[in-house]
């Protein structure tokens, strides 16, 4: 089954996120340009996921579950999971890693938790942006002995892309697939026989993806996307 996806869209839980990226708004969105398929990725924390999943079972949009960590190297890495239980979990062991910085709303945006009538129901005070006291190869073996994907997320651009971060794509460490940006050129690197993932890194609504990006999935559901990607594995 071709499933058009868009695995990379933050919700206003980030701060960087536009204040209508809410669950129904973002859901919404995906049905309108008929996605099959998202992932909700915000910084270094994973609470708006279950109103998120809430309002996409009854719109039928598949929910792949995943968050956006930011390494102590300041390298962007995106984490899926099978669950938004799963993902939620790993997301409250991260939070122990991240700096107690507070949020300054008026200059990075306010961090909202969302339900599924996409009222706020709080605001999460530190600053979820910060980087975390994990390098890059530890944040990629938590994630996989918690049983997610790792994915380092649009390596060929900003400097939080890991190829501008460090330079380098580390040898000792697993990815299941790689995000590239197709907004920039990619360098001469070795990327091996690496699935690529094409996101939109959504802040907004207008920047989520039409249906130009596929994956092959023996059904539609977050299990079989989350094999399809699981299955490039080095």
């Amino acid at each position: 089954m071709r499933l058009a996806c868009d695995l990379h869209i933050h919700s206003c839980l980030s701060p960087c996120g536009d204040a209508l990226m809410t669950p129904n708004n973002i859901v919404g969105m995906a049905f309108i340009k008929q996605l099959d398929a998202i992932a909700v990725c915000d910084h270094n924390c994973a609470r708006n996921l279950p109103a998120i999943k809430e309002v996409a079972d009854m719109m039928n949009v598949v929910l792949l579950p995943g968050m956006e960590l930011t390494t102590r190297e300041e390298a962007h890495m995106l984490c899926y999971f099978r669950t938004v239980e799963e993902c939620v979990a790993f997301g409250e062991k991260v939070y122990a890693h991240l700096p107690p910085i507070p949020n300054r709303e008026k200059f990075f945006g306010r961090q909202q938790v969302m339900n599924a009538q996409d009222e706020e129901i709080a605001v999460e005070d530190r600053l979820l942006i910060s980087a975390l006291d994990l390098g890059f190869e530890e944040c990629e073996r938590l994630i996989h002995e918690a049983g997610g994907l790792c994915v380092p997320a649009h390596i060929n651009r900003g400097s939080n892309g890991v190829l501008n971060a460090l330079g380098f794509l580390p040898a000792n460490a697993r990815y299941d697939a790689l995000e590239i940006s197709k907004k920039v050129i990619m360098p001469p690197v070795d990327l091996g026989h690496h699935r690529l993932l094409e996101s939109s890194d959504a802040h907004y609504l207008e920047n989520m993806l039409e249906p130009v990006f596929f994956v092959e999935a023996d059904a539609r559901s977050a299990d079989a996307l989350f094999d399809a990607i699981a299955g490039y594995s080095t």
